[in-house]
C-alpha cells in the first residue's frame, strides 16, 4: 500500500487497524487443576488422616481389655452417638447439644476478649509510646499476667454476684495480657523514619494513632490476639466447671460427676476443634490486615 493510499483511507479504520486485540486469558487445563488439587490434598489432608487412624487404632488396642480405665473409640460411638451426629439437639433445659453448648461459651469469650482486645490494644499503645507510663505500668503487668486465670474467679463472683459476667471477667482478665505486651512491643519498634513523616505531616495524637502507630504494629497486635484468643477459650472451660450454666466446661464437669467419660472424650474434641478454627480465624484475618508480614 503506497503512502498516498495511506493518507486516503480513513482515520477510524486506520485506527482500528492499529488496535491490539486483547485475548483473555487463558485457563489452566481441567487436568492441570485436579492435579493441583489432587496435591494440595496429598499434601495437607492425607497425612493428619493418616496419623489420626493410626492413633485411633492403637486407642482401641490400648483401651479394648476389661482392665482398662479408659473406654476405647468404639465403645464411646456407642455410648455418645447422639452428642455426635446431633450436636444441636434440644431435650429440656439441661438437656441440649454439645454444639449449642459450645455456642453458649463462645458467646462469652466473645464479650470477654472483644473487651481484652479493646483495652489492650489501647493500653499497650500508651505503654509503648510513654517512657514513663512504661516504667509504671509494666511491673504491675508483669505481675498480674502470672496469676492463674481460676484464682481471680472469687474475687469477680464476690464483686459481680452473677456467673455469667464473673465468667466474662475471667475470660478478660486472661486475653488483656498478651494483648498489652505484645502492642507495646509493636509501638516501641515503630521506625524512627514514621515518626518523622508524622512530624511533618503535623499530624495530631489520633491521627498517629489510626495512621501510623496500628499499621505499624499490627503484626504484632496479633500475635498478642492469636495468644489471647487461645488463652481466653482455656479460661472459658476451666471457669464454667465452677460457676455452672450449659456452657461445654459445666457439661465435662456434670459428666465426671455421673461417670460419663465418653461424653466427657467428646467435648474434648469439641473444645480442640473450636479452639484450632478460633486460631485459624484471627490468624487468616491477621493476613489479610498485615498483608502476610510477620513480627521480628
Amino acid at each position: 500500500m503506497t503512502v498516498t493510499a495511506l493518507k486516503e483511507q480513513p482515520q477510524a479504520t486506520r485506527r482500528a487497524s492499529a488496535e491490539v486485540v486483547r485475548l483473555a486469558p487463558a485457563r489452566a487445563p481441567v487436568a492441570a487443576r485436579v492435579k493441583a488439587a489432587a496435591h494440595w490434598c496429598a499434601v495437607n489432608v492425607i497425612p493428619p488422616v493418616v496419623v489420626t487412624a493410626l492413633l485411633l487404632v492403637m486407642w482401641e488396642l490400648l483401651c479394648a481389655g476389661p482392665t482398662a480405665t479408659l473406654p476405647p473409640p468404639s465403645r464411646i460411638w456407642l455410648d455418645s452417638k447422639d452428642l455426635i451426629v446431633d450436636p444441636f439437639f434440644v431435650a429440656g433445659p439441661q438437656d441440649i447439644g454439645l454444639g449449642l453448648r459450645v455456642l453458649v461459651s463462645l458467646q462469652r469469650v466473645a464479650v470477654g476478649f472483644g473487651l481484652a482486645a479493646v483495652v489492650g490494644v489501647l493500653v499497650g499503645a500508651l505503654i509503648g509510646q510513654s517512657i514513663w507510663a512504661m516504667r509504671g505500668l509494666d511491673p504491675i503487668f508483669q505481675m498480674l499476667r502470672t496469676v492463674p486465670p481460676l484464682a481471680w474467679l472469687p474475687l469477680a463472683l464476690a464483686a459481680f454476684r452473677d456467673s455469667n459476667p464473673s465468667a466474662i471477667f475471667v475470660i478478660f482478665i486472661t486475653a488483656i495480657w498478651p494483648v498489652i505486651i505484645n502492642t507495646a512491643v509493636g509501638i516501641r519498634n515503630i521506625p524512627q523514619d514514621y515518626r518523622n513523616v508524622a512530624r511533618v505531616l503535623r499530624l495530631n495524637p489520633l491521627e498517629f494513632f489510626w495512621k501510623i502507630m496500628l499499621p505499624s504494629a499490627a503484626p504484632y497486635i496479633f500475635t498478642g490476639l492469636r495468644i489471647g484468643v487461645g488463652l481466653s477459650w482455656l479460661a472459658i472451660v476451666a471457669a464454667e466447671m465452677l460457676t455452672g450454666g450449659v456452657g461445654i466446661g459445666f457439661f465435662i464437669w456434670d459428666a465426671w460427676n455421673s461417670s460419663r467419660l465418653p461424653d466427657i472424650i467428646v467435648a474434648l474434641v469439641y473444645i480442640g476443634v473450636v479452639g484450632f478454627v478460633l486460631d485459624r480465624l484471627v490468624a487468616g484475618i491477621s493476613a489479610i490486615v498485615t498483608r502476610g508480614t510477620a513480627s521480628a
